[in-house]
């Protein structure tokens, strides 16, 4: 039995890596303006004074220093050995009450801070909500920006063919440097919940592609975590075995999502069989990795959707 484990698990470990090469090399395709600026140009780190280490340490046997750069006019993150978390706070005459996690994808390779990160965050406290962006830790990738991306291509020429359903509980032993990073988000949320006018009992998470993943994961092996509603956007529509206690859920995808779409709605089913919320939006046009960026595609409206959906929830009103 031992043996039947670690080889289900050695063959997810194959999958998340396919999957997770495929999710970056897919963000680095996203087409704003049409591929304007798609060109990966090595930038110095930002100042982030408000970034607060969380305490789940460096990831094990990471050796190359984290890196920036910038690409179709957004900042990315790549070896990421220690994780943060950012605060963004609503002006405290519109608080709500209700916080956000935010949880950028990148294939866990890299991480769109700006797109589906800060920009994120920076919606939300316009409309009186708390966002807290994740910067996880991370697969490491070469040091070289010519290394990486020659990597990345070799990498993506052996993953780009079809692939085999995945089912998201067996990925998530290999995702426990990331749950545990999630973990501590939340469990830092809530400890400083009076200081940063949060309730700490609504508290939610919204992910982006691998973000998406992380998201889910939190939801269905967090422990502690227990997200008070979550948002896969762009991640994949396997169907999971859902908690008695799942949360409400938002989902957003594209049809021409080249990784994700067509290819079943199971996440939907499963959580509408285990009498859940849900709600899910699939939109014509938007490809993958749409995120903040201003597109012609009726994609773009999945932030004020979400928004909508949160308020139908009673999350934007002011908590008592």
């Amino acid at each position: 039995m031992g043996s039947t484990i670690q080889t289900h698990r050695r063959v997810w470990r194959v999958r998340v890596r396919q999957v997770g090469l495929s999710l970056a090399f897919a963000s680095l395709m996203i087409t704003p303006a049409e591929a304007q600026n798609d060109k990966m140009v090595p930038v110095a780190t930002p100042a982030q004074s408000n970034a607060i280490v969380l305490e789940t340490g460096a990831l094990p046997g990471a050796v190359a220093p984290e890196s920036w750069h910038r690409q179709y006019g957004k900042l990315f993150a790549r070896n990421v050995t220690v994780s943060t978390l950012t605060p963004f706070l609503p002006d405290p005459a519109k608080a709500t009450g209700t916080a956000v996690l935010i949880a950028p994808g990148g294939g866990f390779r890299t991480l769109s801070m700006e797109n589906e990160g800060w920009d994120v965050a920076r919606a939300l406290t316009a409309r009186g909500v708390a966002a807290f962006v994740l910067k996880y830790r991370l697969n490491p990738t070469p040091r070289d920006m010519a290394a990486f991306e020659k990597s990345m291509a070799e990498m993506f020429s052996g993953a780009a063919g079809p692939r085999p359903p995945m089912k998201p509980e067996d990925g998530i032993p290999t995702l426990a440097p990331q749950i545990a990073d999630s973990r501590a988000a939340f469990a830092l949320i809530r400890k400083r919940s009076g200081e940063w006018h949060v309730d700490p009992d609504r508290i939610g998470m919204v992910g982006f592609s691998a973000g998406a993943m992380l998201t889910m994961a939190t939801a269905l092996a967090g422990q502690d975590a227990k997200p008070a509603f979550i948002a896969p956007i762009y991640g994949p529509l396997e169907a999971v075995k859902v908690p008695a206690d799942a949360p409400p859920m938002f989902v957003a995808l594209a049809v021409d999502d080249p990784l994700f779409g067509g290819r079943g709605m199971g996440l939907i089913e499963s959580w509408m069989a285990a009498k859940r919320p849900v709600e899910f939006h699939l939109y014509e046009q938007g490809g993958h990795g749409f995120g903040m960026y201003p597109k012609e595609t009726t994609s773009t409206g999945w932030f004020d959707a979400f928004v909508r959906w949160m308020g139908m929830h009673g999350m934007l009103k002011p908590a008592k």
